[in-house]
């Protein structure tokens, strides 16, 4: 049994997992209890079907039921639960650019999210390759992504299938040690001198999903370069030198060129309205970095263009 994660992946989707907290008011309590107070969005009788199921278990791999007490400090495994009805449908497709024996490099399409979050569970990035049959070949399990890209956003993203070496590639990302080029279509401004550097302390918004400029001292860094004039709207190349989320939409706001068909900046559209006929007009479009375990230079390009 694996002591980890004693839940197979099921459909691609790999199982979550809870330590229970040391908190006193759930002490001679029933698990029950504690899952309906934590998960108030899930009702009482979902929660006697899933633990009575034989799907929820114990560290050890043992079925946990309705009846099982809290115990602090226990490790329990579960799967997600996200009726087909209830997730939209993303009805565009990765490519894979290049599988090795430590990466799987993607072209992500627009409105894909990379891991299991919200209203996304299927529509996932993750669990797309944890089903795709020309990578069975590998443990499916150990694809992990090794940085962060928005599910608005398109464009090539690296992720790990070897555990051995993930934490020698997240070290270049972590370490800048890693070049990333973006593409964005945005209004024009013809009276900036490009290229542009534009730098601003980012950081939390009011709203947990938003980042905003505040005053200090500057945590991020883009370089602005103007790729092609094409009238009121012009293509841009992004470099960004830190990684803050939302960078990059931040800081082409911050210069009065929002990225065409924002969903978040300037003003936040409601969830559920995204129009699959506009997406955001952003692209990762290109990485490049020194292999650390070849030593070569390797670059990956998006085939998509905006």
């Amino acid at each position: 049994m694996n002591k980890i994660n004693p839940l197979p992946i099921l459909d691609g989707i790999k199982p979550s997992y809870l330590v229970l907290p040391h908190d006193k008011q759930f002490y001679g309590k029933s698990l029950l209890h504690f899952l309906c107070i934590y998960f108030p969005f899930v009702h009482e009788q979902a929660w006697k079907k899933r633990l009575n199921s034989g799907m929820v278990v114990n560290q050890q791999g043992e079925p946990i039921n309705e009846n099982t007490p809290f115990q602090a400090g226990e490790r329990i495994f579960y799967y997600r639960e996200i009726s087909r009805e209830d997730e939209p449908r993303i009805s565009f497709d990765e490519r894979i650019l290049s599988v090795d024996n430590d990466l799987i490099v993607v072209d992500k399409p627009h409105f894909l999210p990379v891991i299991p979050s919200g209203r996304f569970l299927r529509e996932t990035l993750l669990t797309r390759l944890r089903l795709r049959s020309d990578l069975q070949h590998l443990n499916v399990a150990d694809i992990t992504p090794i940085h962060r890209l928005d599910k608005d956003t398109a464009g090539v993203i690296l992720l790990s299938h070897n555990p051995k070496t993930r934490a020698i590639y997240q070290q270049l990302f972590q370490e800048k040690n890693i070049r990333k080029i973006y593409h964005a279509l945005a209004p024009t401004r013809l009276d900036l001198a490009y290229p542009l550097l534009v730098r601003s302390r980012l950081v939390r918004g009011d709203e947990f999903f938003l980042t905003k400029t505040v005053d200090g001292e500057p945590n991020s860094e883009t370089e602005i370069r103007l790729l092609e004039n094409r009238g009121k709207i012009s293509l841009y190349e992004l470099k960004p030198i830190t990684g803050k989320k939302h960078q990059l939409r931040v800081h082409m706001m911050s210069l009065g060129m929002p990225l065409l068909n924002d969903m978040l900046y300037p003003i936040v559209q409601p969830v559920g309205t995204e129009d699959f006929e506009k997406p955001l007009k952003l692209l990762a479009k290109r990485i490049e970095l020194i292999d650390p375990v070849s030593g070569s230079l390797k670059v990956f390009e998006s085939e998509q263009t905006l």
